[in-house]
């Protein structure tokens, strides 16, 4: 039996502890990998996975968010025959709110829902790292007879603070959800890991619905998944665990480990940048069975030029996208998002450099975050002193400096008459 799926993408974070790369824009919008967005990575696995009904709901500092989903997803010939639409909270609830949790914005979105009368709701996040194959754990939920199911993944337990952690049977079905909660029990027979929850469900959509309602008429609810359904379904329906170890990507090799990161964090979003730059990569974008897919702009090629010493356009160990010139500086173990310049002498090392920056000559940059349209003057040095860098920028704990971006000029139609 084909089943007919409906997705929904929770695309309205804050993204707070990504200060400042969120201070313009929503934590799904903000760049990956030199040309990508977060967002790229959950709508390119359910496209992949032949998922192409798809809802995505925002919120907060959505405009470049809004942007990127026009240019790369809502017009392009990925999904012809279906759909993937933003949707703003539509306010049904009795006290006109924005989305309050994660279950109040699908169930803001009862309608759509119950339009569409899909056999199962995929309700997935739009601000992890991953590849997943989605088939495979929709073919799990319905070999399981499940009303829930969980995508989980084990992580160290000095994290389980920060996910909500499962407890789990032998057949995979879920006894007790614990979410958010750092006294969270252990995998059993391995003390240090935790089953966490990567915050991905498949919903049979009449349970879907019941629960949704359930949690509406509770005034004392959070209305969040993790928070409140989640806990007060397990052990009582038929929810299971899906064991993200278990999936697999068409085109990768049988002994690749499937990749997923929470970046939600600087430190943990410039972790996941550098895991590009491996001869091996843990995280393959050049799989062309399973392409990350993204917006597509007329971008010239990137070129180095010079073949002099000391004026030698160079990249070594790092991404460099389209647009990009090289003009005798040197870049290594660094992403390079679209038309950036790198002039005479400057060198750039174990950096992350977002589109349209221009690093002048002489400049010495390192374990830095520049983002967009930034122009660095001649000579400038960064990351070389982090009490001088503190002055002037954003430093965080591990002694990641980061740059915050300038707006670029909206261009105006002129009209002759």
């Amino acid at each position: 039996m084909q089943l007919r799926v409906l997705a929904f993408v929770l695309a309205g974070g804050k993204g707070t502890r990504l200060f400042p790369l969120t201070k313009e824009r929503a934590k799904p919008a903000v760049p990956f990998g030199g040309q990508y967005r977060i967002i790229d990575f959950v709508l390119s696995n359910l496209v992949n996975s032949g998922i192409t009904s798809i809802y995505v709901l925002i919120q907060f500092k959505s405009q470049s968010l809004l942007q990127h989903l026009r240019d790369g997803w809502q017009f392009s010939d990925i999904v012809r025959d279906q759909f993937i639409i933003p949707v703003p909270a539509q306010m049904r609830t009795p006290g006109e709110t924005w989305y309050r949790g994660t279950a109040d914005a699908i169930y803001q979105n009862f309608n759509l829902i119950e339009q569409s009368r899909p056999d199962v709701v995929a309700i997935f996040g739009a601000d992890h790292v991953y590849r997943m194959n989605i088939h495979a754990m929709l073919e799990y939920h319905q070999r399981k007879g499940a009303d829930v199911t969980v995508a989980a993944i084990p992580v160290e337990k000095r994290w389980a603070g920060e996910f909500g952690v499962i407890e789990t049977d032998e057949d995979g079905r879920i006894l007790r959800f614990h979410e958010k909660n750092p006294e969270a029990p252990c995998i059993p027979g391995n003390p240090d890991y935790v089953f966490a929850s990567m915050g991905n469900y498949l919903f049979s959509t009449p349970a879907l619905l019941r629960e949704l309602s359930r949690d509406a008429e509770d005034s004392d609810s959070g209305h969040d998944f993790g928070r409140d359904i989640l806990p007060r379904i397990a052990g009582q329906s038929p929810m299971f665990a899906y064991d993200f170890q278990t999936n697999r990507i068409p085109g990768d090799p049988p002994e690749v480990k499937p990749y997923w990161r929470d970046v939600g964090t600087i430190e943990s979003y410039y972790e996941a940048n550098m895991d590009l730059r491996a001869v091996v990569p843990t995280l393959n974008l050049y799989n062309k069975q399973w392409p990350l897919r993204t917006a597509s702009y007329p971008d010239p090629p990137a070129k180095f030029t010079f073949d002099e010493e000391r004026r030698r356009g160079e990249a070594i160990d790092s991404i460099v996208s389209g647009g990009c010139i090289l003009s005798g500086g040197m870049v290594r173990r660094s992403v390079l998002g679209r038309s950036v310049r790198v002039h005479a002498e400057a060198l750039v090392e174990d950096s992350i450099i977002f589109d349209n920056c221009d690093i002048g000559r002489r400049c010495k940059i390192r374990r830095a975050i520049l983002d967009k349209n930034l122009q660095i003057p001649p000579d400038t040095v960064i990351g070389y002193d982090l009490e001088q860098d503190r002055q002037r920028y954003h430093v965080t704990e591990g002694g990641i400096v980061v740059l915050e971006g300038r707006r670029s000029p909206v261009p105006i139609a002129s009209v002759l008459v």
